[in-house]
């Protein structure tokens, strides 16, 4: 853990349950939350104000980013404004386009001007980059989120587009780039070598950190144990049966 403090990529949490999200924000690396409508509808979140408001009250001092959830552009600016005035460290997640493939673009250059802090979500390309930068400008700080571990499970590798979404973000010192949906912790310390500004991660992934710089040798002898304890507890037994001694007096 001894070189964790000195990442220059800022940890987001990624999820949708309370207590997980409780427990992050007793960790001093979490410097904030993201959260989406697929998380929240599998922590079983049925009431979307309820649940965000009770989030922010209870971690009142960490950004925290809520998405939409309509797919035409009016609902979504309504619903935008309504969720920003819930708390000063929120961040709008607004989608790159809707389902129709119709780019937010405009939305986010509205938004933008009306001094709503922004997370414009699900960019996976870096045209879309430079749109969505473009469109936010000089508005207030914004964080734009491209998925570079969906990229990458497409076999691409994402380190060559996200260090050139770096660049491309560089002329707005606002504007911060999010290595969103990472698949393994080794991700964050890629993040962290090209210059991207966050990385948000799931509860799962983040658990994980107690193991960084943990000697080889001794986890190779974990894992030994635990295969070996496993199948212990399972009763896996491969011994011959006893023979039957046949007398032939």
């Amino acid at each position: 853990m001894n070189n964790l403090p000195n990442l220059r990529v800022k940890i987001f949490a990624d999820g949708a349950d309370k207590a997980g999200m409780l427990e992050m924000y007793a960790n001093p690396l979490i410097q904030g939350f993201t959260t989406n409508p697929t998380l929240m509808c599998k922590a079983g979140v049925c009431d979307y104000k309820s649940f965000a408001q009770e989030i922010v009250a209870a971690i009142p001092d960490r950004p925290i980013s809520f998405e939409v959830f309509a797919d035409d552009f009016p609902e979504m600016e309504r619903q935008a404004l309504e969720i920003s005035s819930w708390g000063e460290n929120i961040n709008i997640k607004i989608p790159v386009t809707n389902t129709k493939k119709q780019p937010s673009y405009d939305l986010i250059r509205k938004l933008a001007r009306a001094g709503v802090k922004l997370n414009v979500t699900a960019l996976m390309t870096l045209d879309q980059v430079r749109d969505v930068s473009e469109a936010l400008g000089n508005g207030p700080p914004a964080i734009i989120s491209v998925f570079a571990g969906r990229i990458a499970d497409t076999g691409r590798d994402p380190i060559p587009l996200m260090a050139a979404a770096v660049e491309l973000l560089s002329i707005y010192p606002d504007q911060e780039l999010l290595w969103a949906s990472p698949r393994e912790l080794l991700n964050i310390f890629q993040a962290d070598a090209i210059g991207c500004h966050i990385i948000t991660v799931t509860n799962d992934v983040l658990k994980k950190l107690s193991l960084v710089g943990k000697d080889l040798h001794d986890y190779s002898l974990d894992t030994v144990k635990m295969f070996y304890n496993d199948a212990q507890k399972a009763g896996f037994n491969l011994q011959s049966p006893e023979k039957r001694v046949i007398s032939l007096a």
